[in-house]
């Protein structure tokens, strides 16, 4: 505690916010035109990202271990490279930095789709980061300038619900094009879904003042150090990670976890898509509920609901234990343990980051200098920079070790989860302890959460003893 205290000791205390009697949701056309460009470059994304693992698996050749330790850096680098890709958005002009993201970005996703070798699946991803991580920037640094102080939260409130529509069509589209055409088929929808972005950028955006444009990567390097020194702030997107790590696994351990216990006709980007779907019905009314709540304890509520997700999904062999392969819902519906527990697990995934990912936002938003609201917005994604890294590295081992292959088999138990996925039949001992992955991403998300107590109680308390010496020192 002693340490976190120096840490903090430089970090400003909370500022209160003003909220007006009569807020609109009125912003300026290019705000708009963003945020349609956004829902594009996000279905892109998500489509290709929800079945990366499987397709560096299946179409290239890897391990479990090996394709989750490239999805590591590259998920790493699409979140760590925005403070420095805004720098250089800044530099060029937001409008002229998303007509060149867009079109490397068309180009990367054609690749991936139709070279399907090792070496160009890594180059092709490379690209996909590097120029994926101008766009986020430029996007929020948009919304962030399209608003004041008052509007900020309901700015950012719709740039989320933005992403979570592109997320929820892409991977609604992802499904059928894995079945019924390929993986690799997926990767040209998401060059598809670029194109038309650069098409709607290139007719219709029109680039906003970008004051502190011409900033070098030196001063985006001090910039970022300063920032790394805001110790409250920093020990804020460590404990924070603790809620994407669970998040990321949608994309890194279920779309496998899914189609290995269910088979490949299963479809695990369309129930990935009830957290985008919770949080587009949820996010607005939320936001707004808590608008006068304190990030932290925003924050607080996601951080306690997350671990009750991943809790919930590994519930299913104790239901399957009771229910058997099916179990029976009013209205004639059934479904398998395990589909029936990931879906109210999800649903906690998405009802958290509604508490979560607009309030931290605007959070980091109001920490950025005058002139760097768009390099600055890129720190906020620290956070998931290191939550996906870790997570996507430690979801790799666990299903090497709980969920494996069905390649990596012996050929009885090959023949045994054949039957299995084809009859209902037991599964072979190899995916008795499947559901152990989960209890793994509990335990961490509990962490996350007594983490964020002890934040609270320490920064409290320095905040206390700063207003006691500054009403000391002001009589």
């Amino acid at each position: 505690m002693k340490q976190m205290a120096n840490l903090t000791h430089s970090y400003p205390p909370p500022i209160a916010i003003e909220i007006p009697e009569k807020l609109s949701w009125r912003f300026p056309r290019t705000f708009w035109i963003a945020n349609c460009a956004e829902l594009c470059e996000r279905a892109a994304f998500y489509s290709m990202f929800i079945a990366l693992d499987l397709y560096l698996s299946r179409r290239i050749g890897f391990s479990d271990i090996k394709a989750h330790a490239i999805a590591a850096p590259f998920s790493f680098f699409l979140y760590f490279l925005p403070p420095f890709m805004g720098a250089m958005a800044d530099k060029l002009g937001f409008r002229r930095a998303l007509l060149i993201a867009f079109t490397l970005l068309t180009t990367g996703y054609t690749l991936l789709g139709a070279f399907q070798y090792k070496a160009t699946a890594i180059l092709s991803l490379g690209l996909i980061a590097i120029v994926g991580a101008i766009v986020k920037p430029v996007i929020s640094g948009t919304a962030a300038k399209s608003s004041d102080t008052a509007h900020r939260a309901r700015a950012f409130s719709i740039f989320y619900m933005m992403i979570n529509i592109g997320s929820f069509t892409g991977k609604t589209v992802a499904a059928p094009l894995r079945i019924e055409l390929g993986l690799e088929y997926i990767n040209f929808f998401a060059a598809g879904m670029t194109l038309m972005a650069l098409i709607v950028v290139a007719l219709l955006y029109r680039s906003i003042d970008a004051k502190g444009a011409g900033k070098s990567l030196a001063q985006v390097a001090r910039g970022l150090l300063a920032v790394l020194r805001r110790g409250r702030f920093m020990c804020l997107i460590v404990i924070v990670a603790g809620f994407w790590i669970i998040q990321g696994q949608l994309y890194s351990t279920m779309p496998k976890y899914i189609t290995r216990l269910l088979g490949d006709t299963a479809k695990p980007e369309w129930l990935a898509n009830i957290n985008p779907l919770v949080v587009i019905l949820l996010v607005t009314p939320i936001t707004h509920l808590v608008r006068r709540v304190k990030p932290e304890n925003s924050i607080a509520i996601a951080l306690f609901i997350i671990p009750m997700a991943a809790l919930c999904v590994s519930l299913s062999d104790w239901v399957q234990d009771w229910a058997g392969n099916c179990v029976r819902l009013p209205g004639g519906l059934s479904l398998h343990p395990v589909t029936l527990m990931v879906i109210p697990g999800i649903a906690l995934i998405g009802l958290a980051e509604c508490f979560l990912s607009p309030k931290f936002l605007e959070y980091a938003s109001k920490q950025a200098p005058e002139g760097q609201v768009a390099q600055y917005m890129g720190f906020q994604n620290l956070s998931s920079s290191i939550a996906w890294l870790f997570g996507f590295l430690l979801s790799g081992f666990l299903l090497d070790w709980y969920c494996p292959d069905p390649a990596k088999l012996s050929p009885a138990d090959h023949a045994q989860w054949k039957a299995a996925i084809q009859s209902g039949g037991p599964m072979p001992d190899a995916y008795a302890s499947a559901h152990y992955i989960w209890y793994a991403f509990c335990g961490l998300g509990l962490c996350a959460f007594v983490a964020l107590m002890i934040f609270k109680f320490v920064t409290n308390r320095i905040d206390r003893h700063r207003l006691a010496a500054a009403r000391a020192g002001s009589t």
